[in-house]
């Protein structure tokens, strides 16, 4: 579902046009928190890659990972940067000016973004076999900015996927979440994380074996884990013998770039991650 836009905002965003210069509303803004896509309110930039560069749109030397779609303008000037979740126009990306380390300024319409500050950002971690079917169904959720797929829970540091494979690091494959706690909350979301998985194997999900594809949540609150205690019980009411752990959140090591959102880039469906309504 795609948010309603003014006359204004569809001029930038769907017929690719342009706000004036330094008219925006982002253009000198510096509050911490994660800019998304005004049409479909996805997570495209941090605010800590903004910048200033004075040309009188906001400036990103760095987008959030599979967020932004590039493309070469039609009169082959220039390269495009779009929403790669609705293909919302946003701007235009620039290489090569020095205005930072990463040498990139993604100029960007102010009009074409909402913000949402760190002070509604909350964020959860969760491990159910596959992270490619985990990230799957959890980014689908209303009010998710954001969803990373990566290792965690084990010893071995920037550890390597075949490294995690070996099962001699003790990480699990897991999913990092950011969501919009005005938009929905922990509760709603782990609900679908336990949906969507069988809680009862241990190191196991459904053809995958092995330590890091166990059952776990890692929490970064004692809310969190009382939220995720409510859900198992009510699950072992129902008669589940749940064997997901919960565990304090640690070091969250992201995994290799070809794993990220990868049945999106692969136009596929999880094979061992299936919805199965578990709660009333």
């Amino acid at each position: 579902m795609y948010n309603e836009l003014t006359d204004q905002e569809k001029r930038v965003i769907l017929e690719k046009g342009t706000e004036k210069p330094f008219s925006g509303k982002y253009n000198d803004h510096y509050e911490s928190g994660i800019y998304t896509c005004r049409r479909c309110g996805a997570a495209l930039y941090r605010s800590s890659s903004k910048f200033k560069s004075g040309c009188g749109w906001p400036s990103y030397d760095d987008s959030i990972k599979g967020a932004v779609k590039e493309s070469l303008d039609a009169d082959g000037m220039r390269t495009e940067i779009t929403c790669a979740n609705c293909g919302g126009h946003l701007g235009h990306v620039f290489r090569g000016e020095g205005f930072t380390e990463k040498n990139t300024r993604h100029c960007v319409n102010s009009i074409s973004m909402d913000f949402v500050p760190e002070s509604r950002i909350e964020r959860a971690v969760f491990a159910s076999g596959c992270f490619w079917g985990v990230q799957h169904h959890l980014h689908k959720i209303d009010g998710v900015l954001a969803t990373k797929v990566g290792y965690t829970g084990g010893e071995t540091d920037n550890p390597t996927y075949k490294q995690v494979c070996s099962g001699d690091t003790g990480h699990a494959e897991a999913v990092m979440v950011e969501f919009d706690r005005d938009k929905t909350d922990y509760e709603t979301i782990a609900k679908i994380y336990f949906e969507t998985h069988d809680p009862t194997q241990v190191d196991r999900q459904g053809p995958d074996i092995g330590e890091q594809y166990r059952s776990e949540i890692f929490y970064f609150s004692q809310q969190q884990k009382q939220t995720a205690e409510k859900l198992i019980k009510r699950l072992e009411e129902k008669g589940l013998d749940v064997a997901t752990e919960l565990s304090k959140a640690n070091e969250f090591w992201d995994a290799e770039d070809y794993h990220q959102h990868y049945y999106k880039k692969n136009g596929k469906t999880p094979y061992c991650h299936i919805y199965q309504k578990k709660f009333d």
